[in-house]
């Protein structure tokens, strides 16, 4: 047995590093320019080039990001950089970068630690600090968000073809209902489209269901929503204090209807959580609400007292008694795993340490280094107050810790279950106490919706001794998996084991025989197929004793469509490879499939009968860099050296790794000729102190000549990448 836990790698969203952004814009007045763009209201974008942690990107397009946090009077403005604006190129996968410029937060902690905290209980945006400069000049600390986009989707979902809504209104109307997913607006779902933008290609009227029956069939809701994820969402936006979300004016959120045809609730634009805005409840505090209120801010305020304007998310959803006590159990759990035993601080702490000196050195900030420092405890006055992060959490930890559902005294307690399985069927046995109901969720199909039945302590359940405490459940089932999680609950609060179910759940998998054992979504010079080219690669693993005949697998990076390719009459020996190419090119061969790979990050399937053997989600990649299972075949994917049809060494990377090769650039200072030695082979360019690029042509591995002559006197660098490293020299022009 095992919790679930789906993270997706990634290579830039991190934060145990700050990443450096270098913009450069050929024209000098490409400040007024973008004022242009934001004034007219135009989405333009202005060509330029960048450096991102190292690696040159040229012709990508930048504008300003956001609204309300953009201002032509000032210098310091938020960012949007397309990478592949004209040239299909991506950062490790990342092909927009979303540069916040942390105004309304003097402690630049909020919308990175709200992120970190959020992942552990739904899908939610990998987050991280970036360094950005303009023109080689240092421009200041920022903000950046992994975006809510189709590889988001692939990673947490298992596709990106469903319907995909986002709640923002064209205009936020201050006293108006904005996306609140009511049906005010009317029968018409071109009536919806000033409230709502639709991300997919399709979708209005599937969306409109969703309201339809949100808001005049609420006992069929389950039908078309993630109830536990929409109660995930409000779980954290009322413990955060983050109420420029659903729960203030109603916007700032996403929505993705799944395989299940259920949409999930995604958070967004957490900038302005521990108490940052304070503008309205759409409560008893319309009007606002002060810091010492928000402390005390009632998490069923919308429930047990009014609203301004509809909030059937909320109403509607958390419209029983058991899905009240469900919603208070995962408040408890965010407060118990981060505030009332004070990791937040830890948190605090080297988030703040990691970005110290930058913000010193950050001129164009909002705020003083004293305020920087100080708003980690206290209260920084501004146009308005930005509550002290812990005196604010502190306060908020024991109110609700005291609150009735919430308080752990008198809750259920479920210990870690145990599970057994048979050809027929499984079972599940927890001690559980102070418990009156005790619920078994379960599916024995991956990424499907759980089913419920009843726990008995009656001795008949295969739980020993009837009235002893032990909770039993038998699920019939001949799958070879399955994923649970169990519910208690009593008059006064419920309790979930895992605590952050259903986000996580417990999981019995089959010992794979045939499993992926590895994986290349970026391959530039690893290893090419019989043509010769350098294509994505998924290699296959027997981890058995017999020989393994693929006929009636499948392989597929959707998990609508598990028999998107069937793999062809071959066998693997136990303990042998299979290479299979995923360049979307049959005709290549039996051994090419009909789908490639996403840098960004998705997920492949392995299937057969119609039931998934093995799965992996994954982040953005980097190019010849892999993803395998260490120990081979058997254990977690972890980023390594490429090990195509062969024993998986365990030779972990990390960043500092993979740009690790070195150039000699000689003579320096040079005058008609220069030398470029390298030990590897790629692009080489030579670029101006402007960022113009005067030089480009291929580098191979060892020596290379070129002629300089054209150049004038003086300062350029000299830039070898494939992809995978990129390495720069300083070199001086006689």
């Amino acid at each position: 047995m095992a919790v679930f836990s789906s993270r997706g790698q990634t290579w830039f969203h991190n934060t145990s590093h700050v990443s450096e952004v270098k913009l450069v814009f050929e024209q000098q007045n490409w400040g007024h320019i973008l004022d242009s763009f934001y004034v007219d209201g135009d989405e333009e974008r202005l060509l330029a080039a960048a450096w991102v942690d190292g690696v040159y990107y040229d012709s990508i397009g930048v504008r300003y990001k956001g609204f309300s946090s953009v201002s032509i009077n000032r210098a310091k403005n938020p960012f949007n950089i397309k990478l592949d604006y004209t040239i299909d190129q991506n950062h490790f996968g990342v092909d927009k970068i979303k540069l916040g410029n942390v105004i309304q937060d003097p402690s630049f902690v909020r919308e990175i630690l709200s992120y970190k905290i959020a992942r552990n209980y739904m899908p939610a945006s990998q987050s991280n600090y970036c360094k950005v400069y303009i023109n080689d000049v240092f421009w200041g600390v920022y903000t950046s968000v992994e975006s809510v986009d189709n590889s988001f989707l692939a990673q947490h979902f298992g596709s990106s073809d469903g319907t995909f809504i986002k709640g923002n209104p064209s205009t936020v109307n201050l006293n108006g209902e904005n996306s609140n997913l009511s049906n005010s607006p009317g029968t018409d779902t071109s009536d919806y489209y000033s409230f709502y933008e639709l991300k997919s290609d399709k979708g209005w009227a599937a969306f409109y269901n969703l309201i339809d029956k949100l808001n005049n069939n609420p006992t069929d809701i389950e039908q078309v929503l993630n109830v536990d994820r929409a109660l995930w969402m409000h779980a954290l936006n009322y413990t955060l204090i983050n109420f420029d979300s659903y729960i203030g004016y109603a916007q700032n959120y996403y929505l993705y209807e799944d395989k299940n045809g259920q949409f999930n609730p995604i958070l967004w634009d957490m900038n302005q959580s521990f108490g940052s805005f304070r503008l309205t409840d759409a409560s008893d505090f319309f009007r606002g609400f002060t810091v010492e209120e928000a402390k005390t801010m009632d998490p069923l305020a919308h429930v047990n007292s009014f609203s301004v304007h509809p909030r059937p998310l909320i109403r509607n959803v958390i419209n029983t008694g058991q899905r009240e006590r469900m919603y208070l159990a995962h408040i408890r759990a965010i407060v118990q795993e981060h505030f009332a035993n004070e990791a937040y601080k830890d948190e605090l702490d080297e988030l703040q340490d990691l970005i110290k000196s930058d913000v010193s050195n950050d001129t164009n900030k909002f705020y003083s280094n004293e305020d920087f420092l100080a708003n980690k405890t206290s209260t920084v006055q501004d146009l308005v107050d930005y509550p002290g992060i812990t005196d604010l959490m502190d306060a908020r930890s024991t109110y609700l810790l005291n609150y009735t559902g919430i308080s752990p005294i008198g809750a259920p307690s479920i210990a870690e279950p145990l599970d057994t399985k048979s050809e027929t069927s499984f079972q599940i046995t927890s001690s559980v106490t102070l418990a009156s109901m005790v619920y078994l969720y379960y599916r024995d199909e991956i990424g499907g919706l759980f089913n419920r039945m009843e726990m008995k302590d009656d001795g008949l359940a295969g739980d020993d001794q009837a009235m002893d405490g032990i909770y039993g459940a038998s699920i019939s089932s001949s799958s070879a998996n399955l994923d649970y999680y169990v519910y208690a609950e009593n008059d006064s609060a419920g309790t979930f084991s895992p605590s952050n179910a259903a986000y996580n759940f417990y999981e019995i998998r089959e010992v794979k025989q045939l499993v992926i054992n590895e994986f290349c979504a970026s391959n530039s010079t690893i290893i090419s197929d019989e043509n010769g080219q350098f294509e994505d690669w998924i290699e296959l693993f027997n981890n058995g004793d017999t020989t393994i005949n693929l006929l009636g697998y499948f392989l597929s990076d959707d998990i609508n469509d598990l028999g998107q390719w069937g793999l062809p009459e071959i066998s693997i020996a136990a303990g042998e490879y299979a290479l299979i190419w995923a360049d979307n090119d049959e005709e290549d061969g039996i051994l090419h499939t009909n789908f490639k790979l996403a840098s960004g990050g998705e997920a492949i399937y392995l299937s057969n009968g119609g039931e998934i053997r093995d799965e992996v989600t994954f982040g953005g990649q980097a190019s010849n860099i892999t993803s395998g299972r260490y120990p081979n075949g058997t254990g977690p994917f972890v980023l390594m050296e490429p090990t195509p049809e062969a024993f998986n060494s365990g030779k972990r990377l990390s960043v500092n790794e993979v740009t690790a090769a070195e150039i000699k650039v000689f003579p320096n200072p040079a005058n008609n000729r220069l030398f470029v030695e390298s030990d590897v082979a790629g692009t080489i360019e030579i670029i101006n102190s402007q960022g113009q690029v005067l030089l480009k042509d291929k580098a191979t591995k060892g020596l290379s000549e070129y002629d300089i002559s054209s150049f004038q006197t003086g300062i350029y660098f000299v830039i070898l990448h494939n992809n995978q490293i990129i390495i720069t020299k300083k070199l001086l022009k006689l």
